[in-house]
């Protein structure tokens, strides 16, 4: 889903009456409400140096949206994503009654597991419900390349995923990153921890429907349906496993969540490419769960065996294995800084940004943030315009399949405090909210990609960090350096480690934001180093609009 400029307009309409009652300089917000109208403002561009940096490994562990899937192009290569996650049990020392004969110790043929199932819902949004049928139509969100295959394979894991880092005397939780597939070692290579496969899985828009069955488990004529689940990963899994690994467990292994994560550890989702074509989705796995169908009694002494089920979570610790063979094009260059910037999520690339150019007088200021206060400028607005490099770019809209329109361009991307691994101060006064569509609150900061009208492609991003400037002209604010990355979700602000730290312009960097890293998408965007030529005028610019002292 696109930000188009119609859509943009309609909510900054709804919103301008709030807005404008906001404590908040009225300059900032009239700017973005008048958008590339700005009256009497003079307008300078300055210096901006930006370089490409490669992340390396990131932590995946613990991220709120995780990849699962096979996604390639020919800029940015082929990620396949795999899922580790513990499970927890919905209800805690659940009791089984009838899965013994009188002796206690022989298991009763009537007690028994009729299916296993793993559900995990898409991000969806519900197009029709039928009222006569009670079928519904769903869109499918943050799905690319819903109609490619994949193979799928579900197993039980034999890694327990610490809370806890044992290395730090148990101070600090436990980090896992994307390249630690040795954990997976022996899950994978022994076939009875195989709960289900599937060789030709899709990320299906279908609802998933359970028909009524009889008594014998044949289902009932005319249909009936019992259950009806939103689209998203479904698989039968392995009946006899569960059966023999939760209702006949040791005893004590059940009794709460701690125990029963040690004892069962996990599953392993383990994705594979099929035929090269893209097919990854995003997922909210802590919404998933397994459940398991059973025919069991309400005590010893009924004598009944009725339907029952038990519910497990997609619970608890988890980690996202990207297998990767992206390399950034273009190495960072921190001196003259780079032609081209190469913005990758998971296991990729972002950029660093210095502003305002050196510091020729050994002051410890740019000169042009010098030459800026000494005028006393009042700012009014300021932003950072990143045009996309389309040519570039070619590679990754030729990998979109013919007949697909799901987008392969990131909606959003983020320029955020390096040095203090934090966000502007522009992301924090900005209250702007989207209710239809989230993920583009706060758009008044934007950094959201702009559409070009004549393809439909991404044409450039603006980030709006007017009160950084300000604080940097008229506060003498640390003009620290800038992270850009791309984002999955501007509602998030976590930070994720980088299993190898790097050095931006004397500062050391260890974390990078999350959201980031649940992003499999990518952009090319032009940097300052741009040589005269037809491009040259794209160049990333730090522009300023201001009004001159009286």
């Amino acid at each position: 889903m696109k930000f188009t400029a119609f859509f943009k307009t309609v909510v900054l309409l709804l919103t301008i009456g709030f807005m404008v009652s906001c404590d908040k300089d009225f300059n900032e917000v009239g700017a973005d409400l008048i958008d590339d109208i700005h009256y009497d403002f003079d307008k300078q561009e300055f210096s901006a140096l930006a370089y490409n940096v490669s992340t390396g490994p990131v932590q995946t562990s613990n991220l709120p949206i995780n990849s699962l899937g096979y996604y390639k192009n020919d800029v940015f290569g082929a990620t396949t994503a795999s899922f580790l996650t513990q499970v927890e049990l919905a209800s805690a020392d659940p009791k089984f009654y009838g899965r013994f004969n009188t002796d206690g110790v022989t298991p009763n043929p009537n007690f028994k597991v009729d299916s296993v199932y793993i559900h995990v819902p898409y991000f969806s949004n519900l197009v029709s419900a039928d009222a006569t049928t009670g079928d519904s139509t769903y869109s499918l969100d943050s799905i690319h390349g819903q109609d490619n295959e994949l193979k799928l394979s579900v197993y039980r894991s034999q890694y327990f995923l610490l809370d806890l880092d044992p290395t730090t005397g148990l101070t600090e939780p436990q980090r896992f990153y994307s390249d630690q597939f040795n954990i997976m070692t022996s899950t994978v290579s022994s076939p009875s921890n195989l709960l289900g496969q599937n060789n030709s899985f899709k990320f299906s828009p279908n609802q998933i429907k359970f028909l009524k069955t009889d008594t014998n488990g044949n289902i009932i004529t005319p249909n009936v349906v019992r259950e009806r689940l939103a689209p998203g990963i479904y698989m039968d899994l392995d009946k006899d496993m569960f059966k023999s690994a939760i209702f006949y467990a040791p005893d004590g292994k059940l009794a709460d969540n701690n125990v029963f994560k040690d004892y069962f550890k996990g599953i392993y989702l383990k994705a594979e490419n099929v035929n090269e074509k893209n097919a990854l989705a995003r997922l909210n796995f802590a919404q998933g769960k397994i459940t398991i169908v059973y025919h069991g009694k309400d005590s010893e002494s009924a004598t009944e065996y009725k339907r029952k089920t038990l519910v497990l979570n997609l619970a608890g610790n988890s980690v996202n294995l990207f297998d990767t063979n992206y390399v950034n094009p273009e190495a960072g260059n921190p001196v003259t800084g780079d032609q081209r910037l190469y913005l990758k999520g998971g296991q990729g690339s972002m950029a660093v940004i210095k502003l305002f150019g050196p510091d020729s007088d050994g002051s410890g200021d740019a000169d042009e943030l010098e030459d800026i206060r000494t005028k006393g400028w009042l700012i009014n607005e300021a932003n950072l315009v990143f045009h996309i490099d389309k040519a570039t770019m070619n590679g990754v809209y030729g990998s979109v399949d013919a007949n697909s329109s799901v987008e392969f361009e990131p909606n959003r991307i983020l320029v955020y405090d390096l040095n203090n691994k934090r966000v502007l101060i522009d992301y924090t006064f900005d209250i702007t909210t989207n209710s239809f569509y989230p993920k583009f609150n706060k758009f008044v900061h934007d950094g959201i990609i702009q559409i070009d009208e004549d393809d439909d492609k991404g044409l450039r991003y603006k980030v709006r960090l007017t009160n950084h400037i300000r604080n940097l002209v008229s506060k003498d604010s640390t003009n620290v350096n800038l992270g850009l990355v791309v984002t999955e979700s501007i509602n998030n602000v976590s930070n994720a480690k980088l299993k190898n730290s790097f050095t931006a312009f004397g500062t050391e960097v260890k974390y990078i934001p999350a959201m980031s890293v649940a992003s499999p998408l990518g952009t090319v965007l032009w940097g300052n180093n741009v040589p005269a030529g037809p491009n040259y005028e794209k160049r990333l610019k730090l522009e300023i609009y201001y009004t001159k002292p009286d």
